[in-house]
């Protein structure tokens, strides 16, 4: 039987934890009892330097119950550390990792499904969204224009999938060889190949606790995305100066054959608007630049994406949460 391991990265998820303990540890009895999995299974929070209880509470659950374990990290590294972390910390011990949030918004019935997929042959699935409807009208017209945008720019990932994935022992030591510093892995999976699958599932509203992913951070995260899969933007700015410098020239020849006619004015309003067009369009220039060169600078420093403070296996007594 498969050996699965449940990754869940947490930051300051003190008010939401203990349902989703409880709820995963629910699937696990059941994905056991189904023979979908072995009893060496299990779930194992990440804590990502969380301000909170967050780790105490991981820690007492590892205690009660031995299908529990909890990585600290030693600080907030962000999501997409967290989860790399317990990936690439966990896959000696697994056939298979699933990664889900720990608000547990994605619907936990579909595991079921994506390890009859793995059992199948198929060593990434995909958990996507069917529909979108618990969103509010811009969170849903930005998310899909964000995937829209992204494949614009080249970079090939999965329409309305996050984290929610399965990822076999082999895909996961082909992550590993990516040693990049800059992590988005939305678009870094895709990468890997091998036989993927997608399994559909309904996104339900967060139960308690509030989102760690507000706008700020979603959009910190979609440019992330955009810089660290695709050089487009750098070749959408050396366009968009081409465009104008063959507008210039244009502009140039007018004005002499006007000159010429003597039809000139003195033109001081278009002249402004120029100044003020093309000084934006070069601070824009040098500020894309500038984030490749940023992420150029951190990529040579090669510093660790993420530091393990504490690690917590193989404890418990086979007592059961509370929520």
């Amino acid at each position: 039987m498969t050996t699965l391991y449940i990754v869940v990265p947490c930051y300051n998820e003190e008010e939401v934890l203990s349902k989703t303990a409880a709820t995963l540890l629910k699937k696990y009895e059941q994905l056991a009892k189904d023979k979908l999995i072995s009893t060496d299974s299990k779930i194992v929070f990440v804590d990502d330097g969380s301000s909170d209880k967050t780790w105490k509470k991981i820690q007492s659950y590892t205690h009660i119950n031995a299908a529990f374990g909890g990585i600290k990290l030693s600080r907030n590294r962000g999501h997409q550390n967290a989860l790399l972390c317990g990936l690439l910390t966990l896959k000696e011990y697994a056939d298979a990792i699933i990664s889900i949030d720990a608000d547990l918004q994605d619907d936990i019935d579909a595991i079921d499904e994506m390890l009859r997929s793995y059992e199948q042959g198929s060593d990434i699935v995909y958990g996507v969204r069917s529909e979108r409807k618990t969103d509010t009208f811009f969170k849903r017209f930005t998310a899909e224009g964000y995937y829209k945008i992204l494949e614009k720019m080249g970079a090939k990932v999965i329409f309305n999938h996050a984290d929610f994935r399965l990822m076999s022992k082999r895909a996961i030591e082909c992550l590993s060889m990516f040693k990049e510093r800059n992590i988005f892995l939305r678009g870094l999976v895709p990468m890997i190949g091998f036989k993927t699958d997608i399994v559909k599932y309904k996104r339900s509203e967060r139960e308690a606790g509030e989102s760690k992913y507000p706008l700020s951070k979603m959009l910190a995260l979609a440019w992330e995305g955009i810089t660290s899969l695709s050089i487009r933007p750098i070749r959408l700015v050396t366009t968009t100066g081409a465009v104008i410098f063959a507008l210039s020239i244009l502009m140039l020849i007018y004005s002499v054959v006007r000159y010429f006619m003597g039809a000139t004015v003195s033109g001081w309003a278009s002249l402004a608007v120029s100044i003020w067009a093309i000084g934006g369009l070069q601070l824009l220039a040098i500020g894309v630049v500038g984030e490749y060169i940023g992420k150029i600078y951190l990529e040579t420093k090669n510093r660790p994406r993420f530091i393990v403070e504490d690690l917590i296996l193989d404890l418990g007594k086979g007592e059961k949460i509370e929520k």
